[in-house]
Order: C-alpha cells, then structure tokens, then sequence
C-alpha cells in the first residue's frame, strides 16, 4: 500500500477484525476514520444488480462528477477491464483477501490521474446481505472530472497468521504413566 490513506484504513480495519478472517460490518465506526470517510465506500455483494455502490465518500462521487449510490462498480471502469473487477470483488468477498490495486484514468481535461484502490471484506452473517468495504484515494491531485478507470497492477494480501488466544493446560493423570492435558480458555 503505498497512499497513507490506504495504510490508516487497512490498519483500522486490521484492528477490528481482531481474531477473525474480517471484522463484521457493524464493527467498522465512522469516527475513528473520520478524515477518510471521502475516500471510503462500500459495495453490495450483487453480481446481477453489478456489485452496486451502497454508500460513497464525497471525494470518490466528486471525482466522477455524480453520486454513486445504486451505481455499479465495476460500470466505473473500461469495458476491457471489468471483468477483472468483478473477478476481484467476488475474491475479497468469498476468500476474504484484501485487494490492492493500481489504477489510472485520463480526466476531462486529458491529465493522467493516478490512483490507489483497496478493496476489505466484511464477515457474512446470516440473513444479511454480503457486503465489503474499500477506499479509492488519488495519488496526485485530479482536476476534472474521471473517465473510465483501468487497472494497471493489483495483488492480494495473503492470510494474517490466525492468532490464538492464550490457553491455560491442566494436567490430568488418567493412569499409571497417562497423562492427559486438558485444554481450557
């Protein structure tokens, strides 16, 4: 991760997730956040209705010139590139990896914006709908509004070791020359 923003936001998310593969989504709080909440969106788990935006930042709705919410994601990038995207979506949201992703767009005025795409996943609950979160920051000002985005490099983030929570053993003599250690939280 090279934006700052992207650190904080991974680092956070990292935190709550706490033991788990992923925090649940009711877990993550604006307020801790609060100066990335711009760059911050979140995304329906829809394949057919295109992976809608649910809730975005207003520097990401800024840098398209219009709200997200209800919009697919992957409609933001060039038709060559979306099924990468989706491909990508169904990974963090089924494997719960993180994705990070290069991306670069042209805007209305023709500069080359560069920028940093993150996507987290949420836990499943039953009876919710599955959703994840990310961040898209610029790594450079952008002037103008974006054209389409294409991804230029991504990769996932393996598993974190899972952590154990420390166990206390007893040791429990069954027979002559036995022994059972019992495990207890």
């Amino acid at each position: 991760m090279k934006h700052p923003s992207s650190r904080k936001f991974f680092a956070y998310w990292d935190e709550k997730r706490g033991f788990a593969r992923a925090p649940d989504r009711s877990e993550i709080e604006p307020g801790p956040v609060r100066e990335l909440l711009g760059d911050i969106f979140v995304l329906g788990y829809d394949k057919p209705a295109g992976f809608p935006f649910r809730v975005a930042g207003t520097r990401v709705c800024a840098m398209f010139g219009r709200d997200l919410k209800s919009e697919s994601f992957p409609q933001l990038f060039g038709a060559a590139g979306r099924s990468d995207i989706e491909e990508m979506v169904t990974v963090v949201s089924e494997e719960l990896l993180v994705a990070v992703a290069g991306v670069t767009a042209h805007t209305e005025t023709g500069d080359k914006a560069h920028l940093e795409m993150m996507l987290l996943p949420f836990a499943a609950r039953a009876h919710t709908p599955i959703s994840l979160t990310g961040l898209l920051a610029s790594m450079t000002p952008v002037i103008g509004r974006l054209g389409p985005l294409e991804m230029t490099s991504f990769r996932y983030l393996a598993h974190q070791p899972q952590r154990f929570a420390p166990r206390i053993l007893r040791k429990l003599q069954a027979a002559r020359g036995l022994m059972v250690y019992e495990g207890l939280s």
